[in-house]
């Protein structure tokens, strides 16, 4: 790792890796050392975070996205003096919701009874903008991405989701830049999640909406992603928005 460029951590969500991230790793790897940590077959939100740690220096920006996010909270509540900025984008920080495990568990079966493509049917057209749902080269990719991990990997995650730490004292403990950033067409983490956010930080930071995108607003949108990223992360460390 280089002593002459900043650290920025990518933390990919759930069923993701650094394909969503591909645009972030072109724009900021001349300018920082990047990295995307493997959360391997961690089942619980505290042990992602562990694992982002054991892979990071002692200062560094943190982006995460989706279930990344809730994992860049967990990094905050054990380590605040390690981090300089925090973005979360597509994401939400409220407790586990009633029909959530349903839901959830519906999907974990799919998966083991027919296997990750079919689970990658049912769930990743919803996660991106409609327009995009039918494009088979822009789907690719993220196709490619879900069906490389397995329905173990699938049922670590969601256990990890369904078992996930109460985010109020992460939130209590940044004290540094945020952004805090959503696709207009989000339909799984809508904007009313992030404004949820931006309020329960007592309107500390900025939100930024990316228009047509959807929930993989990283991949969906890179250039406004990167834009915004861009900004938060020339900013001086120490400060935060008012």
């Amino acid at each position: 790792m280089s002593a002459a460029k900043p650290a920025l951590l990518l933390l990919p969500g759930l069923l993701c890796d650094e394909t969503v991230w591909r645009a972030q790793l072109d724009r900021f790897s001349p300018i920082a050392d990047v990295i995307v940590p493997d959360y391997g077959d961690a089942d619980s939100i505290t042990e992602m975070a562990k694992i982002a740690l054991s892979k990071a220096p002692e200062r560094f920006s943190l982006v995460g996205h989706s279930m990344g996010a809730r994992v860049a909270l967990e990094v905050v509540r054990m380590a605040p003096e390690k981090v300089e900025r925090i973005a979360m984008l597509d994401t939400g920080v409220h407790d586990v919701k009633p029909d959530e495990q349903g839901k959830r568990m519906r999907l974990v079966k799919l998966a083991e009874e027919d296997g990750m493509g079919a689970l990658c049917d049912a769930w990743l057209p919803p996660m991106v903008h409609p327009d995009l749902r039918t494009d088979k080269a822009f789907m690719k990719p993220l196709r490619e991405m879900v069906e490389r991990l397995t329905p173990a990997h699938f049922a670590a995650q969601i256990h990890a989701l369904l078992t996930r730490p109460d985010t109020a004292p992460a939130l209590a403990a940044i004290k540094s830049p945020i952004l805090i950033g959503v696709g207009r067409q989000d339909e799984w983490s809508p904007i009313d999640q992030h404004e949820d956010i931006l309020a329960r930080l007592g309107g500390r930071g900025k939100l930024v909406i990316f228009e047509d995108a959807g929930h993989m607003a990283p991949y969906e949108a890179p250039e406004s992603v990167n834009a915004a990223l861009a900004e938060w992360f020339s900013e001086p460390v120490g400060t935060s928005r008012d």
